[in-house]
Order: C-alpha cells, then sequence, then structure tokens
C-alpha cells in the first residue's frame, strides 16, 4: 500500500506524471444574464452566427469563469460589470467539429438606463442588442438557450443554482 503522503512523480515541467496529454478536455463559456427594470433579459445579436445570445464568451487559457464573463462583458457591451452570484451550469454535449463543454451563466443584475446608454458593441462582433422576454427572444435563440435562460431566471427568482444537461434538468 503506497504511503498517502507520498508525492507523485514530477515531469519537467513539474506537473505530476498523470496530468499528461490524456486527459479530457472541455470548452467553456461564460455569461451574464442582464435585466432592464422590467425585467426583460439582455440579448446580444452576434454577426458570426444567426441566433442571439446572453453577453458572454469563450473562456480563455488560465482564466476562471467569473473573470471571462468580466472581460466578455467589458468587450461585448463595453460595460465594467462584476459578475454576481452563479446561476446556471449547464453542460453542452459534443457535435461535429466541437467537444462538449460548460456554459456557465452569472447574475449581471438589472441595468439603470445610465447604464444602458453607455452601451457600445463592437460591429465585428456583435451587431446590436435588445431588452426582451424570453417568449420574444424565442425565435431569435436555440432550443437550448430558451431553456438555459429560462433556467437562470428562475434562479435569480428563487435564490437557487441550476445544473442542466444540454439546457434541461438531468431528470428529465
Amino acid at each position: 500500500m503506497p504511503d498517502s503522503h507520498a508525492i507523485p512523480h514530477q515531469d519537467h515541467a513539474g506537473a505530476p506524471a498523470w496530468h499528461g496529454s490524456g486527459l479530457p478536455t472541455k470548452r467553456m463559456a461564460a455569461g451574464m444574464l442582464f435585466s432592464d427594470p422590467d425585467g426583460r433579459v439582455l440579448f446580444v445579436q452576434p454577426t458570426y452566427k444567426p441566433q442571439w445570445e446572453i453577453p458572454g464568451g469563450v473562456v480563455e487559457a488560465d482564466e476562471s469563469p467569473y473573470a471571462a464573463a468580466a472581460r466578455e462583458v467589458a468587450e461585448e457591451l463595453g460595460l465594467s460589470v462584476a459578475p454576481g452570484r452563479l446561476l446556471v451550469v449547464d453542460w453542452a454535449p459534443a457535435r461535429p467539429g466541437v467537444v462538449d463543454g460548460l456554459i456557465v451563466i452569472f447574475d449581471g443584475g438589472v441595468l439603470s438606463a445610465d447604464e444602458v446608454a453607455r452601451i457600445t458593441v463592437p460591429a465585428d462582433e456583435l451587431a446590436g442588442f435588445a431588452f426582451c422576454t424570453v417568449d420574444e427572444a424565442r425565435p431569435l435563440l436555440t432550443d437550448r438557450n430558451v431553456r438555459r435562460v429560462a433556467a437562470a431566471l428562475r434562479a435569480c427568482e428563487d435564490g437557487t443554482v441550476a445544473y442542466l444537461d444540454n439546457g434541461q434538468p438531468p431528470d428529465r
């Protein structure tokens, strides 16, 4: 039986030998759920795909989801906002050309009229933004994003965190 205080063999970079390139990788994305005083959700219109999204994007190497959400909101909206509490963790299955991943959504809070007036979107990445109810946005979103945003809104209301598999609670 190995000694419980044994130190694993280290490779030349200082990482344990078992922590090699054979471990699976996942993509990650992080976003923030913002609303207006009327409870409508802020959605952005990407220039590179037909579906709208909540503000956010890919978590870079050596970046936390929390930091990525703040960075993406600053890049996409021109706003410096610290993410609030975690609302949703959603596992997204692999699809052709894309590995499976985790998407996390943080609470961005209610934006004031002044904050909305300060929003600027980068023309090369976003065509615009709008505040909509989930029902109004339904034709603009993927079904998975409709379910994800609805779960985030429920989590805001009831103070919970939602775990989803492909946009749905795992027991469904």
